[in-house]
């Protein structure tokens, strides 16, 4: 990772400890194109965890994991990403593998952050 990508990383995880009360214990940021690929580790907590040993509970986690972070992202716009980079956020697309607390958000931008950032 980039300078960059470490300190969009970081605005991640405060992100959601701010509005979701925990951040991931690991993020990697990649710039690909227009689009910050994140992959998240250590993403749910010890409640959640065991929620997920339920069948219903695993559903029920990935649902909120995923549409429930998209409109956390939407409701309150990412200021401070776009101060980092430059340019807009445009959109956010998640997934998550709730048995191996691995997730991936997809934050797309206006720019092509790979070209803007690829010698920080």
């Amino acid at each position: 990772m980039n300078k960059y990508e470490a300190e969009f990383s970081n605005l991640v995880r405060s992100f959601r400890k701010r509005h979701m009360g925990k951040g991931p214990s690991k993020i990697t940021t990649t710039f690909c194109k227009n689009w910050a690929i994140c992959e998240m580790e250590g993403n749910l907590s010890p409640v959640e965890k065991f929620m997920a040993t339920a069948n219903d509970g695993k559903q029920l986690l990935r649902s909120a994991r995923t549409e429930m972070v998209k409109d956390m992202y939407r409701k309150n716009h990412p200021v401070e990403m776009e101060e980092l980079l430059g340019c807009n956020f445009l959109d956010l697309f998640v997934d998550i593998d709730i048995p191996n607390d691995f997730g991936m958000s997809i934050f797309i931008f206006s720019e092509n952050l790979e070209e803007k950032f690829s010698n920080a």
